[in-house]
């Protein structure tokens, strides 16, 4: 287990590598990237692209346009405030695995350890839905209105090849250095901005008419009028609070500008700033886009009907020019793919860093860094293998890619809880980037934000999303107390807490 101390540290010239330092590690991955590279990580897994249109017909099937006119907004409040919460104590810790250390310094041991497996699971669940998502994408607007091939017959065999392939790529990109991986993921932020933007621009110039107030409407499709998306209900604030799960799937994975924080040039600063800017851009530029979505439909209702399959029949009646629909389906796909590139890297780096400390079996080998790339080759094998195993049980694809964005957000409040319990007693050090008296009141409201945006993301038809939390729960805490209290030591930074 690895216990960097005096000589060990040998002699960091930066700033970064004396903070680095000061938490017990020496720097050993190459610090790259630029305070944009780091925005542009968090803003490619976000990806209004793929959550945006992905989890579209689970927005506007619970409540009509409201959902997305009014649900859209509220639900970014809670993500904005969450970021918010995150960016303060990442600008203090800024480290590989960034959650997991904010945890096990403000909250102990094994919060911290807790912590690691809930964001460890949710992001090789979010890894794997996105690069099925591809795969689908690539299939149903590429394949099929690009190529013309037929589909229909298309299974899980055929899945199975494309995502080894797509997870396989997107290992080689990553174990080839975080250079490669950043001008990549750089050229997807500037990507998913003009996708976007002239998707929605073609999109309301072709539209039949404009109306809107769909945007403020509220209409029940719940059941067989949205398709069967949601199972039917006849209360419309409990269908509103569904489609919530909109926001709670799209805007989640910024945590990879901390995942990536060793990799970054002034941590302590491009981190939250990347954090939060990547939040707000995307709830801005997503909003005009899902907004457009509604504003462009024929008919609200034979919309609804269409259930997931809402977008390919949005553009498919759009009086577009074919060529810019089919440059469009192209530059969705790609955009989803390095998407997957931006999780599979953010993967990697939790796994390293929960590693070095010996959080997880074979930990000896998946903290290893490779010499001449400087990337974690092991951490980076054993992410795409779990990536890929993920995909492979095709039934339960649904429940991992709305349990994805469930435990990914209980990983975020976590260690905004315990800054909120530890602020001014034992956590004295800030960084740059501090909220001063606002810092209570925003953990709280952060606190809530990510809790209600969980429990979206556990109700039916996602219920089986409950059954794994607390499962994982009652199997985390017994693991701990009869094994890993007395074996796991946890960061540095956090046995000096202790």
């Amino acid at each position: 287990m690895r216990r960097q101390t005096g000589a060990d540290l040998n002699a960091p010239q930066t700033q970064d590598e004396k903070l680095l330092a000061s938490m017990g590690y020496k720097q050993e991955l190459s610090r790259r990237m630029s305070g944009f590279s780091n925005f542009a990580i968090s803003f490619s897994i976000i990806c209004i692209l793929a959550g945006g249109i992905t989890a579209f017909p689970n927005g506007f099937t619970a409540a009509g346009g409201a959902s997305i006119g009014i649900g859209w907004p509220l639900g970014v409040v809670f993500a904005v405030v969450v970021a918010l919460g995150m960016g303060q104590i990442a600008s203090a810790f800024p480290t590989a695995g960034g959650l997991y250390h904010w945890s096990s310094i403000l909250g102990g041991r094994g919060w911290g350890w807790a912590t690691a497996w809930f964001n460890l699971l949710g992001l090789v669940f979010v890894t794997a839905s996105v690069n099925v998502g591809v795969y689908g994408l690539f299939r149903d607007l590429v394949l099929a209105n690009v190529f013309h091939v037929d589909v229909s017959k298309f299974g899980l065999p055929q899945q199975i090849l494309a995502v080894l392939v797509i997870t396989g790529i997107q290992a080689l990109c990553n174990y080839r250095g975080i250079r490669l991986t950043t001008l990549l993921t750089d050229f997807s932020g500037y990507l998913i901005f003009v996708v976007a933007a002239v998707l929605t621009a073609a999109l309301l110039i072709y539209a039949p008419h404009l109306d809107i107030g769909r945007l403020f409407t509220f209409h029940n499709y719940t059941g067989d009028a949205g398709g069967g998306v949601w199972p039917a209900t006849s209360s419309l604030p409990l269908a509103f609070l569904g489609g919530l799960i909109l926001v709670c799937y799209t805007i989640t994975g910024f945590d990879a500008s901390a995942h990536t924080a060793e990799e970054t040039q002034d941590a302590a600063r491009n981190v939250p700033r990347g954090m939060i800017q990547a939040v707000l851009y995307s709830s801005v530029f997503g909003f005009i886009m899902i907004a457009a979505f509604v504003l462009a439909m024929p008919s609200l209702d034979e919309g609804a009907k269409q259930g997931y399959g809402l977008f390919g029949w949005l553009m498919g009646g759009s009086r577009m020019p074919t060529l810019l629909k089919e440059l469009l389906y192209i530059g969705i796909v790609v955009a989803n793919f390095l998407c997957g590139l931006a999780c599979l890297t953010s993967t990697s780096r939790m796994i390293y860093a929960f590693s070095r400390d010996g959080g997880l079996p074979l930990s000896g080998l998946l903290r290893a860094v490779h010499p001449v790339y400087r990337t974690p080759g092991p951490a980076i094998l054993i992410g795409s293998v779990l990536t890929f195993a993920a995909t492979l049980y095709a039934p339960a694809f649904a429940v991992l890619a709305a349990g994805s964005a469930v435990l990914l957000y209980i990983s975020y409040i976590m260690p905004v809880a315990a800054g909120l319990l530890a602020e001014g007693r034992s956590w004295t050090h800030f960084g740059p980037f501090r909220l001063r008296a606002w810092s209570r009141p925003v953990a709280v409201l952060g606190i809530l934000g990510g809790a209600v945006l969980a429990y979206v993301g556990m109700r039916p038809p996602f219920q089986q999303v409950a059954y794994v939390v607390i499962g994982l729960t009652v199997v985390l805490v017994a693991v701990w107390y009869g094994l890993e209290a007395r074996r796991f030591q946890g960061p540095p930074a956090a046995q000096f807490r202790e």
